[in-house]
């Protein structure tokens, strides 16, 4: 009957059924803008109670899903009719080419809807299909439940059994598209493009904004910047991004020129809230997102991120606040942005000799009292530009 992909996804199940539909719906619409992305072929994508299935003949397919946040794990799966005697006879073809001399199998078999058989049934049954079809070819059986050198997977529903050897595993999460719309503060480090998509991870479409520091900054950061840019995209193609590039650097010369220096990297961080709030307004998002590891650096102290946000009422998360640095480098492996990250561009120019690490929580208020700060954050805005991402 075919080959399909079979999809499945976690904690969209514990949701109202309203709720449930409309995560499902929004899981196959992002589904089906990866495979578009990747160029594999597939003819339908179907969801039922649990699952949601691909029609395609290409096994490339089941790593594309697997991709799609929300998806827990996927499968290339062959289709029969749903009874112990079709799933058996498949099970016996498959392990034709899979099981060889010396080596133990086992049947992991599960149910769904009305039979007349259970699960155990289903094992048993297959497992003796498998057994005397390698004894006919004169291959010596062994049946290993506990450590098997090969597993051979039935899943039987309601209208079809569905027979396979391997679950590719999702990174999980939540349909991107369902928690709403966010401002990401980004830039060609480790940290933030992770931050970033911890957050689509958990649905949130992403508006990114790069501050440029020029000319306390490489041309090159920039360029790092925009390559993660790229690496996040690549993982939801069915949200493209809306990229700012915000002007930051006569802002850290006003900050250098009339502020305390031992502050100017405080008073960045808040700028950036200031300008991030701005554009939270005009892209109708709900928050702002960092990539502060708590005491991580100087700027990320408990005192200072407090002195940061004191007085400005924003709504501002920070995935990574609870990570050490190899986690998050971890992580930033796994979405391929590390080897990025890692390219030289030279250190900001603007950062003081001796950073402040306890600011007074208030104390950045009373910096900013020193120049126009709503005048550099009007101007910042007024000169942002929409990134061309070139994907």
């Amino acid at each position: 009957m075919g080959n399909i992909i079979i999809v499945r996804y976690g904690e969209l199940a514990l949701k109202s059924t309203g709720v449930r539909n409309f995560y499902e719906r929004t899981l196959v619409k992002n589904i089906s803008a990866m495979l578009d992305h990747r160029g594999i072929p597939y003819s339908r994508i179907m969801r039922e109670w649990g699952r949601i299935f691909i029609e395609s003949e290409d096994m490339r397919a089941a790593k594309a899903a697997a991709d799609v946040f929300g998806v827990v794990s996927a499968s290339f799966a062959q289709v029969t009719d749903a009874t112990i005697g079709a799933a058996g006879d498949l099970c016996a073809k498959l392990a034709d080419s899979f099981v060889t001399e010396g080596q133990s199998f086992a049947i992991r078999a599960r149910r769904t809807g009305n039979h007349s058989f259970s699960s155990r049934d289903i094992g048993m049954k297959c497992g003796d299909a498998v057994w005397n079809m390698l004894e006919s070819k004169g291959i010596t059986p062994s049946v290993d439940l506990s450590n098997p050198d090969r597993e051979i997977f039935v899943e039987m529903r309601q209208s079809k059994a569905y027979v396979f050897t391997e679950s590719i595993e999702g990174v999980g999460g939540l349909p991107l598209g369902t928690q709403g719309k966010m401002i990401s503060l980004v830039s060609g480090g480790i940290d933030s493009p992770v931050s970033t998509w911890l957050m689509m991870k958990r649905g949130v479409e992403i508006v990114p904004v790069y501050c440029n520091n020029s000319p306390y900054n490489e041309d090159a950061a920039h360029k790092r910047t925009m390559d993660c840019l790229k690496a996040l995209q690549e993982w939801c193609p069915s949200h493209p991004f809306k990229a700012y590039e915000v002007p930051n650097g006569s802002n850290l010369g006003n900050f250098i020129d009339k502020c305390s220096k031992n502050k100017t990297c405080l008073l960045c961080k808040r700028t950036m809230y200031r300008i991030a709030a701005e554009i939270m307004k005009k892209e109708d998002a709900s928050g702002i997102v960092t990539g502060s590891s708590l005491g991580q650096v100087a700027s990320q102290t408990a005192a200072n991120m407090y002195a940061e946000i004191y007085g400005l009422c924003l709504p501002i998360y920070h995935p990574l606040i609870g990570l050490d640095k190899n986690e998050i480098i971890d992580i930033a492996r796994k979405i391929g942005t590390f080897d990025i990250s890692i390219q030289p561009t030279g250190s900001c120019q603007a950062v003081p000799v001796h950073p402040e690490v306890k600011a007074g929580f208030d104390s950045l208020v009373a910096e900013e009292e020193k120049i126009d700060i709503d005048d550099l954050v009007r101007k910042s805005i007024e000169n942002a530009r929409i990134m061309d991402l070139d994907i």
